[in-house]
């Protein structure tokens, strides 16, 4: 058996710090790549090199047989974690993208973690507690106010279609979690069997559609960059970070950095105008998330 990793709380910040960093690029680098690149080339070109390097991690961990281990023993489960990511999650939320500002999106993505509260009811036989129920009001009032632009008497959606793949792609998110919490194991392992599984899908996709356009040389950065960081090396860095703190919580907080942040790099990389609509549905949708976890009680009660 490998020793635990030593605590070291400061070299634990920096590393969720710069995994946090790292999240708050992929809203604009996502839009930046849909101007030269489709979003099924997105997915594919992400997923290809996000899979070498899990394959990197795992062949420098030693984790191969466990790999094939795991394998054996839960490959229809892999098989379907692969439909649902990088297939399926990541084709539906670059389409949602490629039709809404980013800006829209990204705090649209954000629900997921209250969705997938409301999923573990019936499928975990969860309880569902009363904050579950406020937070979740709280936070798709946010998505009402972003999806309707702040016109909530009118109910007038600019793009629903976009709104509703945008919200889509959560639902897929929590079915990819779940299905995660029966198979258990290692991060990196399960990770890289996903989407070893996913590449067929993804290679099947291609097929169908037909007349790939290779990409100019900008086309191959944003979907290169989408892989390393958004799909590989943050979750590696967010994980390190975890396994040398001894207070996950204060770790896990920090990504009510990232919307923010997010926000700031879409404005002056993605040149878009944050609309005050974005940033109240935002608010409320962290608000609603910060409700979830039991945030705000803390902070109120707290000595």
């Amino acid at each position: 058996m490998g020793n635990s990793p030593t605590v070291d709380n400061r070299r634990a910040l920096l590393l969720a710090l710069a995994a946090v960093l790292c999240w708050s690029t992929v809203a604009s680098a996502f839009k930046l790549s849909l101007q030269h690149v489709s979003p099924l080339q997105l997915v594919s070109v992400a997923a290809l090199v996000s899979t070498l390097v899990m394959s990197i991690v795992v062949t420098r961990e030693g984790r191969w047989g466990e790999l094939r281990a795991a394998w054996r023993s839960n490959w229809r489960w892999y098989v379907a974690l692969g439909f649902c990511n990088p297939f399926l999650y990541y084709l539906v939320l670059f389409y949602a993208y490629d039709m809404l500002p980013a800006q829209q999106v990204l705090p649209l993505n954000y629900t997921w973690g209250i969705l997938l509260a409301l999923l573990s009811v019936p499928i975990l036989k969860q309880q569902l507690r009363t904050q579950d129920l406020v937070a979740a009001l709280i936070c798709y009032g946010g998505v009402l106010v972003i999806a309707t632009g702040g016109n909530l008497l009118g109910l007038k959606f600019a793009q629903p279609l976009g709104v509703a793949l945008a919200l889509f792609s959560t639902l897929i998110w929590c079915c990819f979690w779940l299905l995660n919490t029966r198979i258990g194991g290692s991060a990196p392992v399960n990770l890289l069997l996903s989407f070893l599984c996913g590449l067929p899908w993804l290679a099947g996709a291609v097929l169908v559609q037909g007349d790939w356009q290779w990409p100019s040389l900008a086309g191959w950065l944003g979907p290169i960059y989408v892989g390393l960081f958004e799909m590989g090396i943050a979750f590696l860095l967010w994980q390190a970070a975890l396994m040398h703190c001894d207070n996950t919580a204060r770790i896990s907080n920090l990504i009510y950095l990232s919307p923010p942040l997010s926000l700031l790099l879409i404005a002056i990389l993605v040149g878009e105008k944050i609309q005050m609509a974005t940033i109240v549905g935002l608010v409320l949708i962290m608000l609603g998330v910060a409700v979830q976890q039991g945030l705000l009680r803390r902070l109120i009660f707290k000595r």
